[in-house]
């Protein structure tokens, strides 16, 4: 058994994708997954598998989350090993440090092309700055996140995937719960 993170995209946004965590975790037990748990209520889930197939352990999240809840959303599951690889993997450190809550990790559903990355690093017309490493990016807001240009329905149109994103403080409580 090994230990997993999904992260829910776009999930407890006002009047939108409302679900909650004993939802979730009933949602886990019912596709067979152990030792569920939720960390906040914004789509982070904790849970145990025998199997470790990320993109097949996505695709069985989202067709049952459709069925269950009527849930039309995008799963994106990674490995403890691979969270502990997007920690360590942080090309931000200073910012990790002096400013996480403006810090984001966005996981990625697919591995963009280094063009689709730099094309996505052109179209930043703030102090923004962004590092795409396989299927994770990290960008930095100094100057805020909620009136940023740079939204997430830019960087999926960019990079040509979808993404959800979690602050380095919400990054760092999902890796301690791995722990």
């Amino acid at each position: 058994m090994s230990t997993h993170v999904a992260l829910l995209k776009a999930v407890n946004l006002p009047n939108h994708n409302r679900v909650t965590t004993p939802e979730l975790c009933g949602l886990c037990e019912s596709l067979g997954l152990r030792e569920p748990r939720g960390l906040l209520a914004s789509g982070n889930l904790l849970f145990t598998s025998a199997r470790t197939d990320a993109r097949s352990l996505e695709t069985k999240f989202e067709t049952a989350a459709s069925k269950q809840f009527g849930l039309q959303t995008t799963f994106f599951v990674r490995s403890a090993a691979d969270w502990r690889s997007v920690v360590e993997s942080n090309p931000f450190p200073d910012e990790a440090k002096r400013d996480p809550a403006h810090l984001l990790m966005l996981a990625l559903a697919d591995e963009p092309t280094a063009e689709a990355a730099l094309a996505l690093t052109k179209a930043i017309s703030g102090r923004e700055r962004v590092r795409v490493e396989g299927r994770t990016a990290y960008a930095v807001y100094p100057d805020g996140i909620g009136e940023s240009k740079l939204t997430a329905a830019l960087i999926e149109r960019k990079l040509g995937t979808r993404c959800t994103g979690r602050n380095w403080n919400t990054v760092l409580k999902i890796g301690a719960l791995l722990s």
